[in-house]
């Protein structure tokens, strides 16, 4: 089949394809040959006139043709660059290069008046450039150094922006997980539950060696990104307001009950006392029963007043007095407080704690008494067992050798101290730190609350948890180091 010419080829409505305009350029030469074409004829015309010769007619008009070209062609740079310069800057402020200016901007002029609006525009945009550029080089840093994880969700929920500190809670990394989904990262309860409500994230990484799961408050606000709609979370740990809160209405709670219940203990101590006193011995035997009496009386309020004054201690904690501790001296001092049992010291680094010596010893002392209690106990315990079951205890048994060791590393600008020891383990986590709360028989459940109140005071943490592959319980605390240690 024939191909037809461009003049007769319709495009699908019918209709005739309009011809393309001619360039601006094109355009230009032809008002500019249309201007010439008369002039040469004039001049023609009268050289005809003039009765010059053939020969000096066509030299002329050479000259004048060669003329009249240089001119157009002067004309022609002079239109025609400026414009390609313009185009080339509007081009670049496009393509968000903003280097490039146009020259020979004069005002009063039209091309020197275009050339400065162009340039005083390319000027704005890199203006506003840098300062976007540099506005998102400090958010990154902000968000970089921030110590509240944050995160950004897109409108399906793929993630798009995470901080460092979020990565350490959630075991994320950005270079690899940017792009996944909330689904695939398991932080779905992220985009379910944010709000004002105090939240338990699982699965979380860096918990700090808390004692207990920390608590999340999820802020939650909308932006777009390029017409997308993006979610940006931040979260709050809320973990540590809450203790203060609570450790504040323990201690008023306990100031309250403590004063008043030494008022009430005094008085029947001494009257139980004074009626012991006077009893005459003839009486002993006649009434064993109320001289007994009297003497339970005496002891249990003595006792219990002993009681009531354990549990001021947490009310009564003054500020520590913070100095630098040497660890291996403290450590071993601690260890020579214990009679029951050889406590061992393993690897412990010659560093010092930036901390109030009183404080922290008593601190290590609860930890390293109640371990040492609880590895007795499960050999008591495993006796107990044995006895019953009428079968002798296997020698070397776990429980029937009881150990407790200390061991202390170097952690980023903290000091991890670990009581160890091969007791039954824990039971109940939620209400190790509760006051008033105990599993022992004489206990007073003020040791731990104590010990957590001592720690926080100096700006570390305290952790229980059963020891992993073996039996019993080891307590970590993390005491800031001092400078340079």
């Amino acid at each position: 089949m024939a191909s037809r010419p461009p003049s007769q080829i319709r495009n699908s409505s019918g209709s005739q394809p309009k011809a393309e305009p001619l360039r601006f350029e094109s355009r230009l030469r032809l008002y500019s040959a249309a201007l010439c074409i008369p002039i040469v004829g004039l001049l023609t015309a009268l050289l005809i006139i003039e009765h010059f010769s053939s020969t000096a007619i066509i030299s002329i008009l050479i000259i004048v043709v060669i003329a009249l070209l240089l001119a157009v062609t002067a004309f022609m740079d002079q239109v025609i660059r400026p414009l390609q310069t313009l185009a080339n800057v509007v081009a670049a402020l496009r393509e968000e290069d903003y280097s490039f200016r146009a020259r020979g901007a004069r005002a009063n002029d039209p091309f020197g008046d275009l050339a400065i609006e162009i340039n005083a525009l390319a000027d704005m945009h890199q203006t506003q450039r840098l300062g976007s550029l540099e506005a998102a080089a400090l958010f990154r840093r902000v968000i970089a150094e921030l110590d509240a994880p944050v995160l950004a969700f897109d409108q399906t929920e793929h993630l798009r922006l995470i901080n460092p500190a979020a990565e350490r809670l959630f075991g994320v990394n950005a270079a690899r997980d940017l792009g996944r989904t909330a689904a695939e990262l398991n932080l779905e309860i992220l985009t379910t539950h944010a709000g004002d409500e105090a939240i338990q994230l699982p699965g979380q990484i860096d918990n700090r060696l808390a004692s207990t799961p920390s608590r999340w408050i999820i802020h939650a606000t909308h932006f777009r990104q390029r017409g997308v709609p993006h979610t940006l979370m931040l979260l709050s740990d809320v973990s540590t307001a809450l203790r203060e809160e609570e450790r504040v209405a323990w201690q008023r709670l306990i100031r309250v009950l403590g004063h008043e219940i030494s008022n009430s203990l005094a008085p029947i101590k001494s009257i139980a006392g004074s009626l012991r006193a006077r009893l005459p011995e003839s009486m002993n035997g006649s009434f064993p029963d109320f001289d007994r009496g009297l003497g339970v009386i005496e002891s249990r309020a003595e006792s219990l007043n002993r009681f009531v004054q354990a549990y001021r201690q947490l009310a009564q904690l003054p500020a520590p007095t913070l100095r630098r501790v040497p660890v291996h001296p403290l450590l071993e001092r601690v260890v020579g407080l214990e009679p029951r049992l050889n406590v061992e010291l393993r690897s412990i680094p010659d560093v010092e704690i930036l901390a109030d010596l009183d404080q922290i010893e008593q601190l290590l002392i609860n930890l390293v008494r109640n371990a040492v209690e609880a590895a007795f106990n499960a050999r008591e315990e495993s006796i107990v067992k044995a006895v019953a079951a009428k079968e002798p205890p296997k020698p070397g048994g776990v429980a029937l050798a009881p150990s407790v060791f200390i061991q202390a590393v170097s952690q980023s600008g903290f000091l991890a101290i670990t009581v160890s020891d091969n007791g039954p383990g824990l039971t109940n986590r939620d209400n190790l730190f509760v006051p008033f709360y105990t599993t022992k028989k004489s206990g007073t459940g003020v040791g731990l609350a104590l010990a957590r109140q001592i720690a926080e005071a100096h700006g570390g943490t305290i952790e229980l948890r059963n020891r992993a592959g073996s039996h019993g319980c080891e307590a970590i605390v993390r005491i800031p180091l001092a400078a340079g240690a």
